[in-house]
């Protein structure tokens, strides 16, 4: 059944998260093809997630104050984007894996949504708080790797995926196909 407008948009929050070429971005369940072992053992090892309860906490941190904090202490500013971006990621994930039902992923989902329009008013300026708060993040994350090839992508990765995002000729970006203004009109098919 394909998504709403509301539905898709809420799922495009997730869009900047992967760019894996497996990973589907107009859709509820995170993959284009059914895999729910990836969804459980990236839950497992980027998260420490394994069960129903674990999930729910970590739903709960990422939407109270998640990485924000941390990046408001670094730059004077909190990107909800980041934290967004990862709260949809990971609920959509642990609905891959089997962990929350498909009610429950979209209540999730809806949760996240007012705090998000509240703070943004564009998907560039969401773009751009979530590339602040990937930044952070990263930064973070140099002072416990052990090698360059610890660290996740490069931010020049995720900038490049994230002008493929908002570029308007991108017929398949999710943002494109759900614009932001979608979520403050009334729901309906696409």
């Amino acid at each position: 059944m394909p998504l709403t407008t509301h539905q898709l948009w809420m799922v495009s929050l997730s869009a900047p998260v992967s760019r894996d070429s497996g990973v589907s971005r107009n859709t509820l369940y995170p993959y284009t093809r059914i895999d729910d072992d990836s969804a459980r053992r990236w839950l497992a090892e980027q998260w420490e997630i394994t069960s129903r309860e674990e999930l729910v906490d970590r739903l709960d941190d990422l939407s109270r104050s998640g990485y924000r904090a941390r990046a408001l202490q670094v730059t004077g500013v909190a990107p909800l984007a980041w934290d967004a971006a990862l709260y949809v990621d990971i609920t959509r994930r642990g609905f891959g894996c089997g962990l929350i039902d498909e009610p429950d992923a979209w209540t999730a989902l809806k949760n996240i949504v007012p705090a998000v329009v509240g703070t943004y008013g564009s998907w560039q300026e969401y773009a751009a708080h979530y590339l602040l708060g990937r930044q952070v993040w990263r930064e973070g994350l140099q002072g416990r790797a052990e090698s360059a090839s610890d660290l996740p992508a490069p931010q020049a990765t995720a900038d490049v995926h994230l002008r493929s995002l908002l570029d308007p000729a991108n017929r398949s970006s999710p943002w494109n196909l759900a614009p932001w203004s979608t979520i403050s009109h009334p729901d309906r098919p696409r």
